[in-house]
């Protein structure tokens, strides 16, 4: 089987550094972003011969052509991460509707939409992996984040199900589940004052949670698994 490994949120944080660790690896990547200019600056950063592309995950056209596209010029997907996802936090009862519906189309049906389009080729040639990167609060929640709670939630629900669906046809499907991490949406917090109710005692690096990943996606025997990356947060929740 070719490594062909598509990263979706590949342009930065916790997708950028999977798609540098399975480059290393020695995968063909193929790194998608909303911006392609971005797409393209983090898949020119990794050397060799990747390729980059811009979609919208919350749009099934978009999607769809972009896998139309991988399969042209990087060949069948067989490996694929969904690293994209925004948040929009508030108490619920201040959170405008297009926040809800906008947390809700990128982080849960974006997943389900490229989940959708890899199956297909994956069941063609008897074999994938699936991993969904989604977050702690989507198994503890959080105050201030139940709209992303419930796109993580329903996140970890999906890839659960679709694990059962796929299996037989030797398609693997998991979830890594991390806390706090040093990213672009984690940058405004309080890490000071969080970081004390963290057992580990700080926050954690892309990639640290980007080993989580690829130990998941290369691991023939897990599937159906939520691996929590979170240095003991959970024990406090």
């Amino acid at each position: 089987m070719d490594k062909v490994c598509a990263v979706f949120g590949g342009s930065r944080g916790i997708g950028r550094a999977v798609a540098q660790l399975m480059a290393r690896k020695g995968y063909r990547l193929a790194v998608i972003a909303r911006n392609l200019e971005g797409a393209k600056a983090a898949a020119g950063n990794l050397g060799g011969d990747h390729l980059a592309f811009s979609c919208d995950v919350a749009k099934e056209h978009d999607v769809q052509n972009t896998f139309e596209e991988m399969e042209k010029y990087l060949g069948r997907v067989n490996f694929l991460v969904n690293a994209a996802g925004i948040n929009r936090d508030s108490l619920l009862v201040r959170t405008k509707t297009e926040d809800m519906v906008s947390q809700l189309h990128t982080n849960l049906l974006g997943s389900m939409l490229t989940c959708k389009a890899a199956v297909r080729t994956m069941i063609q040639q008897q074999g994938g992996s699936i991993v969904n990167v989604g977050s702690i609060v989507g198994l503890k929640g959080n105050s201030g984040q139940s709209v992303y709670s419930a796109s993580k939630g329903g996140l970890i629900g999906f890839s659960r199900a679709l694990a059962k669906e796929v299996a037989r046809k030797k398609i693997r499907v998991n979830v890594v589940a991390p806390g706090f991490v040093h990213t672009d949406m984690t940058k405004h917090l309080k890490e000071e004052q969080l970081k004390k109710n963290i057992p580990l005692g700080r926050f954690g690096e892309t990639l640290e949670v980007a080993h989580a990943v690829v130990f998941l996606l290369e691991s023939p025997y897990i599937t159906g698994h939520v691996l929590v990356v979170d240095g003991g947060l959970q024990l406090m929740l």
